[in-house]
């Protein structure tokens, strides 16, 4: 038992990393308050283009949803990362984290809020139209809202697994908290860092899967 106390929980290692790994904490933070809010914008734009735009926008949105939803989004980060300088643009570490994080993310946010859309009967619009909002009021003040509330929980569920997925941004050594943790493992020789990490990535999205499953719960008992 102190072997195994000693190895995954040493106190000593987790004094003298703490601080670093807070560092990762925040820029995981930064990160997940970054591209969660992209990301839900990109989706929108991609489900309203894919469910009001002409036909080609709509082809052209399948065609989006369908290649960044089955393109590996470790790839992803790394091609921009790395490919993006070759054709003459320097984008500094979060802003290439966050533009693959964005292509990604967007592409199933997308698929939620346009299974939201198709769930707001027709008449909405309709009715919202008669009242004398033009299109865009309508879509803004009536039909979104509903279609937001009637997919909050697989929202939720989403933005729960674009926090984890914050993660990949190690690979372009982005200090993280992951990032943080190899390197504090690297010096210590010792796994503490990374279980401290995995504890601390526990109190983070544990209030967040409580609320998505209260929100489950909710909406089961509704129908």
């Amino acid at each position: 038992m102190d072997n195994l106390i000693n190895v995954f929980f040493n106190l000593d290692i987790i004094e003298k990393v703490w601080p670093f790994l807070l560092q990762g904490l925040w820029m995981t933070l930064l990160l997940s308050l970054t591209v969660v809010p992209l990301g839900l914008a990109g989706g929108l734009a991609v489900a309203l283009a894919g469910n009001q735009g002409p036909r080609w926008l709509r082809w052209t949105t399948v065609v989006y949803v369908d290649f960044f939803r089955a393109f590996p989004p470790l790839v992803l980060l790394i091609l921009i990362y790395f490919g993006v300088p070759f054709l003459g643009i320097d984008l500094p570490k979060f802003a290439a984290v966050a533009l693959g994080f964005l292509l990604n993310t967007s592409s199933y946010y997308g698929e939620v809020f346009r299974a939201g859309l198709e769930s707001v009967p027709r008449g909405q619009m309709e009715a919202a139209r008669s009242t004398g909002l033009n299109r865009a009021q309508a879509l803004w003040h009536v039909v979104i809202p509903q279609a937001t509330r009637n997919v909050l929980p697989e929202l939720i569920s989403n933005t729960l697994e674009v926090i984890k997925l914050t993660a990949l941004a190690s690979v372009v050594a982005l200090p993280e908290l992951l990032n943080n943790a190899r390197q504090a493992q690297a010096l210590t020789y010792n796994p503490t860092p990374i279980v401290l990490a995995a504890l601390m990535y526990l109190v983070l999205l544990w209030p967040v899967v409580r609320l998505l499953s209260r929100l489950e719960h909710r909406s089961t008992a509704v129908r």
